[in-house]
């Protein structure tokens, strides 16, 4: 299989600072993989060594089959990216921000439009990018990484600063991309449910190792699952319920969520 994200061995260091120890990807071709971490585990870090932003001081990357070092111009073409945060000319407009963009990717002329569209930011087209809400400053970010129809998303936080009204469409159109135009979505977030929802699969990044890469059908099977009890009592629940003949008022299985699977695997609570 030629994987859309291939990485081997990725490290960096900021002088004496570990930021990434070791970290192998294989993402799939259109499928939306979430890529998990605490603060500080090294997740920004791993995304701009794919993007060929930093230098790794050791392991290869390869996008959508070729080497960034061999073909830096021909493989950023097919590749939509934002990286930290919101970025745009504050002093230009939505639609003159846009129009830059589609020049420097060579789109056509009617893709600011189109991606105007998709993002629902007609209303605030002639609007300067410096004057728009944080949540509108990430529709505009993630119209110029779609403007230019890529065949691979790297985004890092897609849903920072949008309302739920907001996380909801994005959600939506990343889940389009993917499903009817065999986009390949690598999407870093820290709103766990929101990766629950969306990632076919999960990878966790802790202390700059990727601990853990797994589909979300796997994880659901392997999660673990205890048995929540609701008692006058709960104190005494338990074993012992029968023999100290307390009333049961629920007795349910309880699946491990995304989110208590993360704490677990990186240290925190399980």
């Amino acid at each position: 299989m030629t994987y859309a994200i291939s990485a081997q061995g990725l490290a960096k260091n900021f002088g004496p600072v570990k930021a990434v120890k070791r970290v192998d990807l294989a993402v799939r071709p259109g499928e939306i993989y979430g890529f998990l971490g605490r603060n500080g585990a090294g997740k920004t870090t791993t995304i701009r060594m794919l993007l060929g932003l930093i230098r790794p001081n050791a392991g290869t990357v390869r996008l959508l089959g070729s080497s960034l070092r061999e073909d830096r111009a021909g493989v950023l073409a097919k590749v939509g990216c934002l990286v930290e945060s919101a970025a745009a000319y504050p002093n230009l407009t939505v639609r003159e921000n846009l129009e830059i963009q589609r020049r420097l990717t060579r789109s056509p002329a009617a893709a600011v439009a189109e991606v105007m569209g998709l993002l629902k930011l007609e209303d605030f087209a002639d609007r300067r990018a410096g004057r728009l809400s944080l949540g509108n400053k990430q529709r505009l970010s993630l119209a110029r990484a779609l403007l230019h129809r890529p065949k691979l998303l790297i985004l890092d936080e897609p849903a920072n600063g949008l309302d739920p009204a907001g996380i909801v469409e994005v959600r939506g159109l990343l889940r389009r991309l993917a499903d009817e135009e065999g986009v390949t979505v690598f999407m870093s977030s820290h709103l766990l449910d929101e990766v629950e929802q969306l990632a076919d699969r999960v990878g966790i990044v802790h202390e700059g190792v990727l601990v853990e890469e797994v589909d979300r059908a796997e994880l659901r099977r392997g999660s673990r699952v205890a048995i929540e009890v609701a008692a006058e009592d709960a104190a005494a629940a338990g074993d012992a319920l029968a023999a100290a003949g307390i009333q049961t008022l629920g007795l349910a299985p309880v699946a491990e969520d995304l989110e208590s699977h993360f704490l677990r695997k990186t240290g925190g609570q399980s």
